[in-house]
């Protein structure tokens, strides 16, 4: 007899179909039907080993399955959504946990099936699959952890302890309640790091962790804002509350040395807060009003706590700063910076030596910004770099406009280490030969004090120039003759605040007299400022003040008096 070839070939491939139900347990899964409208459920054999150790009783119907559910009894209903057409067939997949005991640990069951729609559209029918899913809802919590905490301390890290923040401030407002945003600064963590290693820095940033949560309340929220800070919301708390949570936190960190692999170290911390939602409404202004009082608890004292409280003052001096820095920005455009120039005579003979510039800025309304109201706004918003570049560029103007006059200019800490401004000095003195021996740049004291390294190459490559360099407001940092020396600088000015009162306080003649005795055996040349009356300059003069300035000689104007004397020489 012959047989049909696709008789035959499928009759063989029907006998290599397996038991789906043996399948699935060995693979660790079973298979159920759930008649939603009976509520009955039925399952493959293996049902019982993915349910260990919850009763054989509680598989029978979804309801009494449901009692076992965490972290809700209606998890898998939930699941079953939409409004599809009679008989349509739906997709779905949902992860719950069950335990057969409160002391037990959950287990994860991943279920993943189809619910076929009834007449109604909603599910009268599902079949599915369901498999333990502990390893991976392990690893799914091992990632959302990471995602959420810091790797260095496990608590929260900044995005999510902001998250906390917003809704803290959130339930406050709405139910007129009071809670608080804090900061713990770890105070001198640099040090730390430069004495003994970043790895015992980062034990010490554990250990602070650590200190500050054990201290906390339940449904209070940690979290590390940045390298050395950790933020706090502190729920139901008021002023009052807070002040008594800083303690408890600083004397947390201060009381105990910190045990590390390099031996034990003892460290404090600063802190500061604001109450929200009554001085921050949002997240952005919580954290710079924290931000704020911390560095005020730093100012004040290190290891210390500061509350933010509105100040009247610094809020309409930061109005200012917002207008200056508008108006800063638009007279750089509309070429609207100016100098004014202030005589610096010599003290013997009473003629001019060389004019000091003083940048002023005139206002679209026509009036001038002097250099006390343009100077610290620039350098604290980072504008002070283009103002110096345009001073420079004004200063060289006039140097080559006026062959006969010597003019120095005052530069900022940051633009000793500006690229750009020693690109623009080389290119200008390059192109006005002559210009850089009338030229005196004037650093201030604390810039010289602070990197002696880097000033003694800025000196050097100016005096490469040919130009000459003055240090500013000499005698308010002390610094000592010896590094005077080394720098090779070839004025200082003597501060005003000690000149001013030669005339009436022994303690500044003495101090004013020493320093020009000093300069002169290093054979640098001495300026005294703000010198008032001709009682105070025939002082300085006596005792080989080399130049005098001030009121007494001529304040800072824009007049120009090199242009008159050239007037009247071609008048004659």
């Amino acid at each position: 007899m012959t047989v049909d070839p696709s008789c035959e070939a499928a009759l063989a491939a029907s006998q290599l179909v397996p038991n789906e139900a043996a399948i699935l347990a060995e693979l660790g899964q079973a298979a159920f039907v759930w008649d939603v409208g009976t509520d009955a459920m039925a399952w493959s054999a293996a049902a019982a080993a993915v349910f260990a150790g919850i009763p054989s009783s509680a598989l029978g119907s979804g309801a009494a399955l449901g009692g076992f559910l965490e972290p809700s009894s209606s998890i898998r209903s939930d699941a079953l959504r939409g409004s599809p057409a009679p008989g349509a067939r739906m997709p779905y997949r949902v992860e719950y946990a069950v335990r057969g005991a409160i002391s037990e640990p959950p287990c994860w069951i991943e279920e993943t099936g189809y619910w076929t729609a009834g007449a109604d559209g909603r599910p009268a029918r599902v079949e599915g699959v369901v498999r333990v899913n502990n390893e991976r809802h392990a690893r799914d919590q091992q990632l959302l952890q990471q995602a959420q905490n810091d790797a260095l301390t496990g608590e929260l890290n900044r995005t999510h302890l902001l998250a906390s923040l917003a809704e803290a401030i959130e339930d406050a407002a709405r139910f007129r309640g009071n809670c608080a945003f804090m900061l713990v600064g770890i105070d001198h963590l640099a040090r730390i790091n430069d004495a003994f290693g970043f790895d015992v820095g980062d034990e010490v940033i554990r250990e602070v962790a650590q200190r500050i949560r054990a201290r906390l309340r339940s449904g209070d929220q940690l979290g590390r804002v940045s390298g050395n800070k950790f933020g706090l919301v502190l729920m139901n708390c008021t002023p009052d509350d807070m002040v008594v949570a800083a303690e408890r936190f600083l004397a947390a960190v201060r009381d105990e040395v910190v045990p590390t692999r390099s031996g034990p170290v003892a460290i404090t911390a600063s802190v500061g807060g604001v109450s929200v939602p009554r001085y921050a409404r949002s997240t952005e202004e919580a954290l710079n009003r924290a931000h704020e009082s911390l560095d005020a608890a730093k100012r004040r004292r290190r290891g210390s706590f500061s509350m933010w409280k509105p100040d009247l003052e610094r809020d309409q001096q930061r109005r200012v700063n917002i207008r200056v820095t508008d108006e800063i920005v638009t007279a750089l455009n509309d070429r609207r910076i100016a100098l004014a120039f202030e005589p610096v005579i010599s003290a013997g003979s009473r003629q001019p030596a060389f004019h000091e510039c003083l940048v002023r800025m005139q206002q679209q309304d026509g009036e001038l910004l002097l250099a006390p109201d343009i100077v610290p706004v620039a350098e604290q918003l980072g504008l002070i770099r283009l103002v110096d570049h345009r001073v420079l560029e004004l200063v060289v103007s006039e140097l080559a406009a006026a062959p006969s006059i010597e003019l120095s200019l005052n530069i900022s800490p940051e633009t000793t280490m500006d690229a750009d401004w020693w690109s623009s000095i080389e290119s200008l003195l390059s192109a006005h030969p002559g210009i850089a021996e009338r030229l005196i740049v004037e650093i201030t004291e604390t810039v010289a004090i602070q990197d002696l390294d880097h000033v003694r190459d800025f000196v050097a490559r100016l005096k490469g120039f040919g130009s000459r360099i003055a240090i500013d407001d000499f005698g308010a940092g002390y610094t000592s003759f010896r590094n005077l020396r080394a720098l090779g600088v070839d004025i200082v000015k003597i501060d005003g605040a000690f000149v001013q009162n030669i005339t009436h306080s022994a303690d500044d003649r003495a101090f004013v007299q020493t320093l020009i005795d000093l300069a002169r055996r290093l054979e640098i040349k001495t300026v005294a400022e703000w010198v008032q009356d001709e009682a105070a300059a025939e002082m300085l003069r006596d005792w080989g003040c080399d130049y005098i300035q001030g009121r007494l000689t001529g304040l800072a104007s824009s007049h120009r008096p090199w242009r008159s004397a050239a007037r009247s020489a071609l008048a004659g």
